[in-house]
């Protein structure tokens, strides 16, 4: 087989409903570093606004007992927000269609119509960048995790067997990217890491500073992910440790905003050393 030539980009899925900053912004700066550029994609094009906690180094984090953005991870988050990078943000509905629903008219044709548009979309990403990267915060649980046109973009990727790196809430969207026909994980069997029960808001879910509260998060992720990888993969919540990422190729998951840039160093790892295994 012809080893494939990278393109050397990295396409990165943002919620518009924010992002928490380091969680992009650790990530980026080393595979930056590394020789990767980005661009950036949300459901609709918006740009996705940074969450005012992860810019305030007085933020109490409630289920931690500690302030968790630092002065240094403040300073590289309002350094990019500086930049006109996400002013370019894509629109994720223009790239790839939505799945018609069963009781559409012409039902046969169109699905014949969408499953030929989204081989279409899914092997022009995979042509164009290198890995994707789910970014973390709250506003994924919004619009990221449940959207069908973000799990056809991770099915993409998973089918051609290219890196998918996920963090904090951004890693529940690999729970639910399935083929539509089989049902079937892409995760059972591997080994993944996410937002542990222990870290779960009581009211909040990150979203202070805006005007938009959803209260607690609508599922514990560690659940959903200890289920979804079965008897025969493993959650590794690492509850204790200051950090948590693992690497089960062709998966980078990273617990949340401390892992940040130990998930960058691991992705770099992926793409430059072949690491298939790390973190357990």
């Amino acid at each position: 087989m012809t080893k494939r030539t990278e393109t050397k980009r990295i396409l990165a899925v943002m919620s518009e409903f924010g992002y928490w900053g380091i969680e992009l912004v650790g990530p980026l700066r080393k595979l930056e570093a590394a020789g990767y550029k980005f661009d950036f994609v949300s459901p609709k094009g918006k740009r996705s606004p940074v969450l005012p906690p992860s810019t305030d180094t007085a933020f109490f984090d409630p289920p931690l007992g500690v302030c968790v953005t630092t002065p240094g991870d403040k300073a590289l988050v309002e350094a990019f927000e500086a930049t006109p990078a996400l002013n370019a943000t894509l629109n994720l509905s223009k790239m790839f269609p939505e799945r018609p629903y069963y009781s559409r008219p012409n039902f046969l044709r169109e699905l014949e119509a969408y499953y030929e548009t989204r081989r279409l979309a899914q092997e022009s990403a995979v042509a164009t960048y290198d890995a994707i990267l789910l970014v973390g915060g709250s506003g994924p649980i919004v619009d990221i995790v449940n959207n069908q046109r973000v799990h056809d973009l991770v099915l993409g990727f998973h089918a051609a067997g290219r890196p998918i790196g996920a963090i904090c809430y951004g890693v529940a969207a690999l729970v639910f990217s399935r083929d539509f026909n089989e049902r079937k994980s892409i995760l059972r069997g591997k080994h993944v890491t996410g937002h542990c029960i222990e870290y779960d808001y009581h009211d909040g879910t990150g979203f202070m500073g805006t005007d938009f509260n959803m209260g607690p998060p609508p599922y514990s992720l560690e659940h959903l992910l200890t289920d979804t990888v079965g008897s025969e993969g493993q959650y590794h919540g690492n509850f204790g440790k200051q950090t948590s990422v693992i690497v089960d190729y062709p998966f980078i998951t990273a617990r949340s905003l401390q892992c940040s840039h130990e998930f960058g160093d691991r992705f770099v790892d992926v793409l430059t050393k072949d690491l298939k295994r790390s973190g357990w």
